[in-house]
């Protein structure tokens, strides 16, 4: 018999966190450390639009984890926070472009915000491009337009980029601005150019945080997240160190912070360790790679579930030639069209290239070259993240099969 809630149990265990959602990338924390020049240029662009006056568009660049998007949105609410106090209309409205991908999504995501009833799909582009700048020039307002990771927008077209630079000379009472915020250096080589010429209007670049300043971002965010004294003194350098490493990243110091921590609330710990940081990193890669190899194509998927037979037969090492042999096999097995050799091989330098095999190619003398790979990945997580695929949910009995026979029944 339960005599309490697991529940009620679990959080009496819980000492560690006070608030663990201020160590997410959604949250907007009231002061972001070490980007107090970048909030002032930002501010100092859109300034106008508290005097009714059109602000120059914006395309702001820079790695992740610098503090791109937590920097707009934090001066996007200060603007509509000022602007009440003025009794002046100005409203920010944030897109992320990697959801909102088409040209049809970000007019109609906006035509919703701005209160018009639009179809996410089925209406002509242009009947909800009208839709939206009438929305917007229903009375006197300025309206900023954020449009997060704009690069994969673009990269399937920039008509609506044309469009929205070039809306405020169709209107009569408001007006509009843009933000673009991508990580992508060379994002300005896939605009046309007359889509650049009124878009990036002013250019900010956010450099990477280093280590001391990784540091302060986690103190700060740790001083809301924990409770007093659960962190051990070497766990934030630490962090901080390690991300710095990794290209100044904010995000993933703040994920290895939170990630440690669950770690050792998992395991009922007071206290949260550097020993849970190292188990946090290998925790993150193992995740990193399973959620790549969820997004590969379905025939990468099989040939790398061939080599997960292979090394659950106890072959470590393995070319080309067995590779393709239990490959085929598996392709009849799902119903899917077999590649050539040189096919397979292609997919194989694609896996080599994303760090999920590490491949070398071998002289055979006169018999001409060959691969000989080995897997580099968590094998049954990689497994599980394959056969989570209902199409090859069939393979899940294949693998005994193997274990209890040898490679010839692959000929």
């Amino acid at each position: 018999m339960i005599d309490s809630n697991i529940f009620e149990k679990m959080l009496r265990k819980n000492r560690i966190f006070k608030n663990r959602d201020v160590l997410r990338h959604s949250y907007t924390p009231e002061y972001l450390p070490h980007r107090k020049e970048q909030i002032e240029s930002i501010a100092s662009i859109l300034l106008p639009a508290l005097s009714g006056e059109t602000p120059s568009n914006i395309l702001i660049y820079g790695k992740t984890g610098t503090g791109k998007t937590a920097t707009v949105k934090f001066v996007g609410k200060q603007l509509e926070e000022a602007s009440r106090k003025m009794n002046v209309h100005c409203y920010v409205h944030y897109l992320n472009c990697e959801i909102i991908d088409t040209q049809y999504r970000v007019l109609a995501t906006l035509a919703k915000a701005l209160g018009r009833n639009v179809p996410m799909t089925g209406w002509p582009t242009d009947q909800v491009y009208e839709e939206v700048r009438e929305a917007i020039d229903g009375k006197d307002q300025t309206v900023i337009i954020v449009l997060d990771e704009i690069d994969k927008l673009v990269k399937k077209g920039d008509d609506v980029l044309y469009n929205l630079s070039r809306i405020n000379s169709e209107l009569k009472n408001a007006r509009v601005s843009l933000i673009g915020i991508t990580n992508d250096l060379k994002f300005k080589n896939f605009l046309d150019p007359r889509v650049l010429s009124s878009l990036s209007e002013e250019e900010i670049v956010f450099p990477p945080y280093n280590a001391t300043q990784l540091e302060d971002i986690l103190a700060q965010r740790a001083e809301l997240a924990f409770h007093d004294g659960v962190l051990d003194e070497g766990v934030i350098p630490y962090c901080a160190a390690l991300a710095a490493h990794e290209h100044g990243d904010a995000r993933k110091a703040l994920d290895l912070l939170r990630i440690s921590a669950e770690i050792a609330e998992s395991r009922e710990e007071e206290k949260v360790t550097k020993e849970h940081v190292r188990e946090a990193v290998k925790k993150m890669e193992r995740d990193n790679i399973v959620e790549v190899v969820r997004t590969l194509p379905n025939q990468s998927k099989i040939v790398l579930y061939s080599m997960i037979l292979l090394h659950k037969n106890g072959k470590r090492k393995f070319i080309t030639g067995e590779v393709y042999a239990v490959y085929k096999t598996l392709c009849k097995k799902v119903g899917m069209d077999v590649l050539t050799q040189r096919r397979v091989s292609d997919l194989l330098s694609e896996l080599d290239m994303l760090g999920i095999i590490n491949s070398i190619i071998i002289s055979k003398g006169r018999y001409g070259r060959t691969r000989e790979m080995r897997l580099d990945v968590p094998m049954d997580a990689v497994k599980e993240a394959i056969l989570d695929d209902y199409r090859f949910e069939v393979l899940r009995d294949y693998e005994d099969r193997l274990l209890s026979s040898s490679l010839d029944m692959f000929d």
